[in-house]
């Protein structure tokens, strides 16, 4: 399954999580007494916090495949093709890692480009740390939407 087709999958499910558990925000606070009536306003900041979630990880992801989409036309996408892999199929560590300071030496020549910081965030990516590697895309999507 594409991951886009998932993500569907996934916000729909969540989407009727959120109508399920705003329906019993509502019930609770339908009862008029204090205990339940706090907990119903406690339920229904949950769907609040589950669109909020929705809507930013949605947001983001378009800007991302955006960016995706305009370097593939420039013909500048990351190609990891000719990398060495273990037998479960990621980049062999060693590689990922000279290829991650090829990608670093890029940015610190470069540091107002959105392209290269896309390519560090593929090489974080790659290399196993997403937590930077969000950071770094989110970086990239900035400095895009400022080249605009």
């Amino acid at each position: 399954m594409r991951a886009r087709n998932f993500a569907l999958v996934m916000t729909a499910a969540l989407a009727i999580y959120v109508v399920l558990l705003a329906g019993r925000g509502i019930a609770l606070l339908g009862t008029g007494e204090t205990v339940p009536v706090l907990f119903g306003v406690g339920v229904l900041l949950l769907p609040l916090l589950g669109i909020w979630i929705i809507v930013t990880t949605w947001r983001s992801g378009v800007q991302i495949q955006r960016l995706s989409r305009r370097l593939d036309e420039e013909g500048g996408l990351p190609d990891v093709s000719d990398l060495p892999r273990r037998p479960s199929g990621r980049v062999d560590r060693d590689a990922a890692d000279a290829w991650f300071d090829e990608r670093r030496a890029e940015v610190e020549a470069d540091q107002e480009n959105w392209r290269v910081w896309y390519r560090l965030a593929y090489a974080y990516e790659i290399a196993g740390d997403r937590k930077r590697a969000r950071s770094t895309m989110r970086r990239a999507v900035e400095l895009e939407a400022a080249s605009r």
